[in-house]
């Protein structure tokens, strides 16, 4: 994504600009980089709420900057703790799934989570928690500058569009999140419960990927 519509992005945001502290290249890069690897700095260092009192590590997420797809969950399990990856138990297996089945690789997506810590024995995010941790998410969609976002579950997609609507009501639809389009799925965890809910998230899948290529 070009600096200037990343800056138009994270004003819009209502998100503070870093600061300068070099000058730019012709291309913007160095800045760009920089601000990535200061948001970085940033998540592994937060303590704006108490979950980082039990963390191992924070889960800043993985994929390449400028990646088209993005895809979010809710918050780091036990598993993502420990590496410090989103999506590496049987939930992100089934992720992997998913992707393949769109012709993609972990390796060409972004993925990330609206936490960055492992909530205590895995439950729901609570509201102090999400608005804590949001602005990091926001800056990093705001660098990737995805073609598409897929969020997983009710909890990402409540957040990303700050509604209450339940999940039935927000699937189906093409979302608009600061001009990027988004797409709501089932979470992966949740279709390894019920998994006969697999034929409606691939529809959802293949949304997006309507979406993406309009």
């Amino acid at each position: 994504m070009t600096r200037h519509r990343t800056d138009r992005i994270l004003t819009t945001m209502g998100i503070t600009l870093w600061e300068r502290r070099a000058e730019p290249s012709p291309c913007g890069f160095q800045e760009a980089t920089s601000g990535w690897q200061r948001l970085m700095h940033d998540v592994a260092q937060c303590t704006r709420c108490p979950l980082h009192k039990g963390r191992t590590q924070t889960v800043f997420g993985v994929g390449p900057q400028g990646a088209a797809w993005c895809f979010v969950g809710e918050a780091p399990g036990a598993e993502e703790d420990r590496q410090g990856q989103p999506f590496v138990g049987r939930a992100g297996g089934l992720l992997g799934a998913m992707l393949r089945a769109l012709s993609l690789s972990r390796e060409e997506v972004f993925i990330a989570n609206v936490l960055k810590c492992r909530p205590p024995a895995n439950r729901d995010p609570e509201p102090l928690e999400v608005e804590s941790c949001l602005p990091f998410l926001s800056e990093q969609l705001a660098y990737v500058g995805p073609r598409v976002i897929v969020a997983l579950g009710r909890f990402a997609a409540q957040s990303l569009l700050a509604t209450d609507e339940p999940l039935s009501r927000l699937r189906g639809r093409v979302h608009d999140y600061h001009g990027m389009p988004l797409v709501v799925t089932y979470h992966p965890a949740y279709l390894l419960r019920r998994p006969a809910d697999k034929a409606a998230a691939w529809a959802d899948l293949k949304r997006a990927r309507e979406a993406l290529a309009s």
